[in-house]
């Protein structure tokens, strides 16, 4: 293989988890932020409806075809687990408990990946498996200080509703690897934004759990702006670019990254302490991530 395809079939997916793993790290601070201030599953449906404006209308312009037939089965199924419970249910969690927990329990999701890979017939070697639950553990220690307030009701009502998304995100990330060749999954995301957000409008306006667009504060849409942005545009073409060109194993890593990234953005930004704990869970982490890359490249 020559130098430049090895850029391309290599750096680029590289480039791409990157990419997710320090921005999906900072949009758990932009979360926590925003629902501050407003009710949580409105502000995820604005935000989608927003991400979807601008993939749609890209798209438009790029007269892509539309999606045929039982496509839309598979974007319908994407929209609900990947949108409307993982991010959905998730950005509910982060009401309840820090940025930094949601964080953590999202780092979850690997596991699940491997409980579903398992029943479904598929082996992972040792070494990757020791590996990924070696990057689960150090996050634990990282966010071991966060478990105080375990028996609170409203806490547990928060890890609950975040266990649940990683859940669903699992089903959501092997359902996308196996579908997305099938259609163009860069299109297909801004349908599943818009049909989630219709979902999540319907379910808020039904409930009364929403407020008037003119009382969310300015503090409100700067975090549903920068959600847009690197939450929902550039960042899930490079999660989905990632799933395509990387193992499993391997492009599942960011989300053990992205707590970290919060925590360094917490102390840097908020002044939160850098304590010895949190060095000794990146240094487990990053054994982890060794040990996972080392497996597959045997």
């Amino acid at each position: 293989m020559k130098p430049i395809q090895k850029i391309k079939a290599l750096g680029l997916p590289m480039l791409a988890l990157i990419w997710i793993s320090f921005f999906w790290g900072t949009t758990w601070l932009a979360s926590k932020e925003g629902v501050k201030h407003m009710p949580a599953l409105q502000l995820a449906a604005i935000r989608q409806f927003l991400g979807a404006v601008f993939y749609i209308s890209f798209f438009l312009f790029k007269k892509t075809p539309w999606p045929k037939g039982k496509q839309w089965k598979t974007i319908l199924i994407l929209s609900v687990l990947n949108f409307v419970l993982s991010n959905g249910l998730s950005t509910w969690g982060v009401k309840y408990i820090s940025s930094g927990l949601g964080a953590i329990i999202g780092a979850i999701f690997p596991l699940w990946i491997v409980v579903i890979s398992f029943f479904n017939g598929e082996r992972l070697s040792k070494l990757a498996l020791v590996g990924l639950l070696t990057c689960f553990g150090g996050v634990c220690v990282v966010f071991s200080d966060y478990l105080t307030d375990f028996f609170k009701p409203d806490f547990q009502f928060g890890i609950l509703l975040s266990v649940i998304a990683t859940i669903t995100w699992a089903f959501g990330s092997l359902y996308t690897k196996k579908k997305a060749a099938s259609f163009n999954p860069y299109f297909s995301l801004g349908l599943q934004m818009l049909i989630s957000s219709i979902l999540l409008f319907a379910y808020t306006g039904a409930t009364g759990t929403s407020v008037a667009i003119t009382q969310i504060p300015a503090q409100a849409w700067w975090a549903i702006g920068y959600l847009v942005v690197f939450g929902s545009i550039t960042t899930f073409i490079a999660f989905i670019y990632a799933l395509q060109h990387l193992p499993t194993e391997i492009s599942s890593i960011y989300a053990y990254i992205n707590p970290i990234i919060a925590v360094i953005l917490g102390a840097f930004i908020f002044n939160e302490p850098l304590t010895f704990t949190l060095i000794v869970g990146v240094l487990v982490v990053l054994l982890g991530i060794y040990l996972v890359n080392k497996a597959i490249k045997r």
